[in-house]
């Protein structure tokens, strides 16, 4: 008997239908908060190969020239100049990089020390938990506005002593978020089996624990990007932040604030630019919880 076969073709779908399926797909990326950070991040890293001028060196013939689509102004000045004629567009750029630098060392402090008085705090509980906690509540209910004007007074206005501001200003909100996963993570069967193992406070800690509250970090580090930028830039504007002639976007702002009238894009620009960095990293903060949430990913 011969043998009878039947081939079954598979319909492999057309170019234009996986595409449509990628574009679905995408369809959930913050595409446009995660296009505004790359440019940010990128403008930080490169700004000395792209910054047109030098952000601090001025010409007092060029003072106060509008932007380049406006009367009067100058494709040498794209943003046009502020009151000492320095351009506005090499400031900006600058001033990104000066962002950058304060968010990667402030969150980087902040994280660490916060990480490890929350993971002490939530093992070893009882009166190490209660005085980290306290130290905690106590930092929360003082205005870190208040408490930097009084430090910088104390000790002088340098790039340390905001960061160090800074940190001072996020690290309990790591303890305390640290602490809670910490609670509930510790009475888990996988915790108790590492004890019965004979593996040392640390290991559990570090090894065991830690990579639980990995998600929960990066979710509360991402939203802590824009406060961040938003209290160095109130400290700037109130001749607190990062001191002149480093351009700052906070201080930009203030340089303009009496010359609204005549020369608006002194102030406007770098408000833009505080906005725009802010609005797209709560953003992308946002995704970041509704991916790495498991409650929140069973929703969908």
């Amino acid at each position: 008997m011969a043998e009878i076969g039947s081939r079954i073709t598979i319909a492999q779908p057309s170019v234009g239908a996986r595409i449509g399926k990628q574009l679905w797909a995408w369809r959930r990326l913050p595409l446009i908060p995660m296009f505004i950070l790359a440019v940010f991040v990128a403008t930080g890293l490169i700004a000395p190969l792209i910054a047109p001028h030098d952000p601090e060196r001025g010409d007092i013939r060029a003072r106060m020239v509008p932007p380049a689509w406006m009367e009067g102004g100058s494709t040498e000045y794209i943003l046009g100049t502020d009151h000492l004629g320095r351009d506005m567009l090499s400031r900006v750029i600058y001033g990104a990089r000066i962002s950058l630098v304060v968010v990667a060392v402030t969150l980087g402090v902040g994280l660490v020390i916060g990480v490890i008085a929350g993971l002490l705090a939530g093992w070893y509980g009882r009166w190490i938990d209660e005085l980290m906690m306290r130290i905690v509540d106590i930092k929360l209910a003082i205005p870190t506005i208040l408490l930097a004007l009084v430090l910088v007074l104390a000790l002088g206005q340098s790039f340390l002593i905001i960061v160090a501001i800074l940190a001072i200003a996020v690290w309990p909100r790591f303890a305390r978020n640290t602490r809670g996963e910490v609670l509930q993570l510790k009475n888990m069967d996988y915790v108790s089996l590492a004890k019965v193992a004979g593996a040392s406070t640390p290991r559990i800690l570090f090894v065991h624990i830690f990579p639980g509250v990995v998600n929960t970090l990066i979710i509360l580090a991402s939203l802590e990007v824009g406060i961040v930028i938003l209290l160095e830039s109130t400290l700037s504007f109130l001749g607190a932040g990062v001191p002149p002639p480093t351009p700052a976007w906070g201080s930009m702002v203030a340089d303009g604030r009496d010359r609204l009238a005549v020369a608006w894009w002194i102030s406007t620009m770098p408000g833009i630019a505080i906005m725009m960095v802010v609005l797209a990293m709560n953003l992308f903060g946002d995704w970041l919880r509704d991916k790495l949430d498991p409650r929140l990913r069973q929703l969908e």
